[in-house]
């Protein structure tokens, strides 16, 4: 076990399920050293999540928008981070950009995948990604040389105070009700080919909501609209989240589900690392790369010879991979 001083800037990546599946190298870097410091630049609203992260000493808030090059300020942010200390940073992103506030930084030692031919802005460089088959062990390796596959307890496992629970339950004017809780996820900003479809899922909340649960619709701003024709399809019964709450609450609520049914997204990952009961469907994306880590998962994915294609939407035009999964398999496995 290595051990001395550590501080570790963690550069995030900019999507929900690839920062929740990161947990996993902050674990590993805790274990290494259990003494390790680590900060982690992020977006914005990715730091509600990062505090429900006990291995987080700190998070640092990109002064930028995700996608947004700046250089000027990536510099200038750079320059700002010379004095911290830090021994190393480890960059998840595969973009040239991301690279660059380390390298401005001066942190003499900085991982990561080599990416968008980040030559000279990385000096501890991985170069074979496709040797670990899931997202989870790419980020692993880069905080340990073990190249085997990742055990259960290093799995993501977010932590949920009683205290923030209650706070969220008293903002949305909630208590903890005897009703089972059947949460769905229906969106996926990634595009249509990763949406099941809206209309799948009020079928399978009218079945729940006829048998006494609850349902609640859990989604960002993008994802109102289906959450709309899911209230509609079920006269208004289900309770949407969809745009009002910040992640660190959807989890807090989530964490009340005793079932998930999702999309390959982000809160799907949420929703393992919560150790919720989960059924996760896949269209264009392969549960292969990246399923979520949790022990009580059921995946249901057609395996048609076009897929996974990971494309946003269906270059044929009919979605058959999403279409073809009827609301009766998911009312069965609930």
């Amino acid at each position: 076990m290595q051990q001395g001083h550590e501080k570790i800037l963690i550069v995030a990546p900019a999507w929900v399920g690839d920062l929740v599946m990161a947990q996993a190298l902050f674990k590993i870097l805790k274990l290494r050293n259990p003494d390790v410091i680590i900060h982690v630049l992020a977006l914005t609203h990715m730091r509600p999540l990062l505090l429900r992260m006990p291995e987080i000493d700190q998070v640092i808030i990109f002064p930028f928008q995700h996608g947004e090059l700046s250089l000027f300020k990536r510099y200038s942010f750079g320059k700002k981070l010379r004095n911290k200390g830090y021994t190393e940073a480890i960059i998840l992103p595969n973009s040239f950009k991301s690279a660059l506030i380390p390298f401005w930084a001066r942190i003499p030692k900085r991982t990561g995948w080599l990416g968008e031919m980040r030559y000279g802005l990385l000096n501890n460089i991985k170069k074979s990604p496709h040797l670990f088959e899931r997202m989870v062990e790419r980020f692993a390796v880069l905080g340990s040389d073990a190249g085997a596959r990742l055990p259960e307890s290093l799995w993501p496992e977010l932590t949920v105070k009683t205290s923030t629970l209650t706070e969220t339950l008293q903002k949305f004017d909630l208590t903890k009700q005897e009703k089972p809780v059947l949460a769905l996820c229906p969106g996926a900003e990634y595009g249509p080919a990763k949406r099941w479809p809206a209309e799948y899922f009020a079928a399978v909340a009218k079945t729940k909501l006829q048998l006494g649960w609850q349902v609640w619709i859990f989604g960002g701003v993008k994802d109102q609209l289906i959450a709309k024709k899911i209230q509609e399809l079920t006269k208004n019964n289900c309770i949407d989240f969809c745009g009002k709450t910040d992640l660190g609450e959807a989890a807090d609520l989530l964490s009340l589900a005793q079932v998930v049914v999702t999309n390959d997204t982000g809160l799907m990952h949420v929703a393992a690392a919560l150790k919720r009961r989960i059924i996760a469907i896949y269209g264009s994306s392969s549960p292969k790369f990246t399923p979520p880590l949790a022990a009580d998962v059921t995946i249901l994915s057609i395996n048609l010879p076009c897929s996974p294609c990971f494309k946003r939407a269906c270059p044929y035009g009919h979605t058959k991979c999403l279409y073809g999964i009827m609301p009766r398999e998911v009312i069965e496995q609930i």
